[in-house]
C-alpha cells in the first residue's frame, strides 16, 4: 500500500507541475473516472464489449495509473484469444506482479458493479478517448510554451516539435474505421460514371502524354508510382514535363518536392521547356532584344500555374506529412513528386539503410492514401544495369537499396534512353535518337507496357511523339531552329551517384 501512495503522490506531483507551467493552476486535467470504471466493468461481464472498445482505447488512454495496468491485462489476454472476467484478469496482474498495486482483487471485482450492461460501451470508451486527446493537447502545449520562452531553443526546431507532437496525437487516436460494402459500391459507381463522362478515358491526374494516359487512365489518387532510372536519363526532366502538363494544361495542382536541385534551378529548367530557349542560353544569359522578348511573352502560362515548389534539403518523412497535409488543405494540391526518395531521411535512429528506405516507401504510400492524392517518387537505379549486357534496358530487380519499394509501389515506371547507351536502333529497326522509353513495369490495377516519348535535349524536355513536329511552344518556336547549338553542352549522371560524375563539369547541364 505504501508503494501505492509513494505513486499516486508522483502522478500529482507530475500533473501539478504540467498545470503550473501553463499557468492554469487550480484546474485539473479532463477525466472521467466513473466512465473508466464502467468501461472496465463492462469489458470484465461480457465479450462483445471487449470487441466494441478495443479498436478505441490504449492503456495510456485511462487516467487512472490502477485503469491503465488493468486494461493491459485485458488487453494482453484478448491478444492471446483467452477468456476475459474477473478471475483471469485478476491471475493475469498476480503473474505480472501488479495486483496489490491496482487495489487487489476486491477493486478488479467492484468495477463489475459500477455498470449494469455493456449496451453503451463504445460510446463510453470515445469519451475516454476524447478526454485523453485533451490530456494530451495540454502536455504538448505546455511543452511548446516552455521551449517558446527558452531562447536558446531554434525557433523552427520549436514549430517542428510543436507539429511533430499535434500530429502524433492525431495519429494516435483519429482512427479510421470500417465501411459497408452498400457504400462503397455506390462510391465506386459514381467514380465509374465520371470517368465515363471523360472522352479521354483518364480518370486521374493526366500527365499530358498522350499514350501514356491511355495506358494508365492517368496517376490514380492514393497511388504511390516510383520512377526509377539511371542518372542521366531524364527523371527530373521528366515529371518537370509532366507537372508542367498537368497543372497548365489541366489546371491540376502539383507539389514538387526537390531535395537535389534549388527552386530556382528547376523553374529555370520550367522556363526552358515554356519558352523554347535553350538551358544553355537561360543558364549564361543573353543579351539579344529577340530573346528578352520572348522570355517575357511567353511565360504568363507558367507564372499563373499551380506548382508549388519546396527543395528542403534532407527532407524527413514526417516533414513531408506535414507540408503535404498543409498544401492539401491551402491549395488543394492534386500530385505530389519526390525528387527523390534516396535522399530522403526517416527520422528514426539506428537501423540499416535498407530498413530506413523501406520506412520511407512505407510512409510514403500511407501519405498517398491519407491525403488521397497521387505521390510520384524518383528512384535510383543500381549500378548492376551498367554492368549487364545487351541493351541495358531496366528490371524490377535494379531497384535500389530495398526491396520495400518495388512491394509497396502501385506502379513501377522506368525511363530509359537507347541513344545514352550508343544504340542508334531499337530491336524494332527504329531510329533512336531523342527517343525516351517510359517502361511500365509494375502496374497494380492494368497492363503493362512500353511507350515512346520525344525528349528534347536542349530544353530537357519530354514530348508527345505525334504532337512534336507541330507543337507550339510558348508563341512560334520551332525545334531545331530556335536552338542555341553553338554551345558545348554535354550531358552528365546525376549527383545521385556521386563517383559518376567526371570531375570539373558543370552540373547545371544535367538533365536528370
Amino acid at each position: 500500500m505504501e508503494e501505492k501512495n509513494v505513486n499516486s503522490g508522483q502522478k500529482r506531483s507530475l500533473i501539478n507541475k504540467s498545470i503550473q507551467s501553463i499557468g492554469e493552476i487550480g484546474k485539473i486535467p479532463p477525466q472521467a473516472v466513473d466512465i473508466e470504471e464502467a468501461v472496465l466493468g463492462a469489458m470484465l461481464l461480457e465479450r462483445n464489449a471487449v470487441n466494441d472498445a478495443i479498436d478505441i482505447l490504449e492503456p495510456e488512454s485511462f487516467y487512472k495509473m490502477e485503469h491503465q495496468k488493468i486494461y493491459a491485462a485485458i488487453k494482453d489476454l484478448f491478444g492471446h484469444s483467452e477468456n476475459i472476467d474477473i478471475l483471469s484478469v485478476t491471475e493475469k496482474l498476480r503473474k505480472k506482479g501488479e495486483l496489490q498495486l491496482v487495489g487487489g482483487p476486491g477493486f478488479i471485482a467492484s468495477l463489475t458493479n459500477r455498470v449494469a450492461s455493456a449496451a453503451h460501451v463504445e460510446y463510453h470508451a470515445r469519451i475516454i478517448s476524447e478526454k485523453y486527446i485533451l490530456r494530451s493537447l495540454i502536455e504538448v502545449s505546455s511543452e511548446v510554451i516552455k521551449n517558446a520562452y527558452d531562447e536558446t531553443k531554434d525557433v523552427f526546431n520549436v514549430l517542428n516539435e510543436a507539429e511533430d507532437g499535434l500530429f502524433k496525437i492525431a495519429e494516435g487516436n483519429l482512427k479510421k474505421g470500417y465501411s459497408g460494402v452498400k457504400e462503397l459500391v455506390k462510391e465506386a459507381t459514381d467514380e465509374i460514371e465520371a470517368a465515363s463522362k471523360n472522352k479521354d478515358g483518364v480518370s486521374g491526374v493526366p500527365t499530358g502524354f498522350t499514350d501514356l494516359d491511355r495506358l494508365t487512365s492517368g496517376w490514380q489518387k492514393s497511388d504511390m508510382i516510383v520512377l526509377a532510372a539511371r542518372p542521366g536519363m531524364g527523371k527530373t526532366a521528366f515529371v518537370l514535363s509532366m507537372a508542367r502538363n498537368s497543372a497548365i494544361e489541366f489546371g491540376q495542382a502539383t507539389a514538387i518536392f526537390s531535395l537535389e536541385m534549388s527552386n530556382v534551378q528547376l523553374v529555370k529548367r520550367m522556363m526552358a521547356m515554356e519558352t523554347g530557349i535553350s538551358s544553355e542560353k537561360l543558364r549564361k544569359g543573353f543579351t539579344d532584344p529577340e530573346d528578352w522578348e520572348k522570355l517575357h511573352s511567353r511565360l504568363s502560362n507558367l507564372t499563373d500555374a499551380p506548382i508549388f515548389i519546396d527543395d528542403t534539403p534532407a527532407l524527413s518523412i514526417f516533414e513531408l506529412r506535414a507540408k503535404c497535409r498543409r498544401m492539401k488543405m491551402q491549395h488543394d494540391i492534386q500530385l505530389v513528386i519526390i525528387d527523390y526518395l534516396q535522399l530522403m531521411t526517416a527520422g528514426t535512429k539506428g537501423g540499416n539503410r535498407e530498413q530506413e528506405i523501406s520506412t520511407i516507401s512505407r510512409s510514403i504510400k500511407e501519405i498517398a492514401k491519407e491525403i488521397n492524392v497521387p505521390i510520384i517518387a524518383l528512384s535510383q537505379l543500381s549500378r548492376s544495369v551498367e554492368t549487364r549486357g545487351g541493351d541495358k534496358r531496366p528490371m524490377l530487380s535494379d531497384l535500389r537499396e530495398s526491396g520495400a519499394i518495388e512491394q509497396d509501389a502501385d506502379m513501377v515506371v522506368f525511363i530509359y534512353r537507347p541513344e545514352y547507351y550508343g544504340l542508334d536502333q531499337d530491336e524494332n529497326g527504329l531510329p533512336t535518337e531523342g527517343i525516351g522509353e517510359i517502361i511500365v513495369a509494375k502496374h497494380r490495377n492494368g497492363s503493362l507496357d512500353t511507350v515512346r516519348l520525344k525528349f528534347i535535349k536542349e530544353l530537357t524536355r519530354f514530348d508527345n511523339l505525334d504532337a512534336f513536329d507541330t507543337m507550339d511552344y510558348g508563341t512560334s518556336f520551332v525545334p531545331n531552329k530556335d536552338f542555341d547549338n553553338s554551345s558545348d553542352t554535354i550531358t552528365l549522371g546525376s549527383k545521385m551517384n556521386d563517383d559518376d560524375i567526371p570531375l570539373g563539369n558543370n552540373l547545371d547541364d544535367i538533365p536528370f
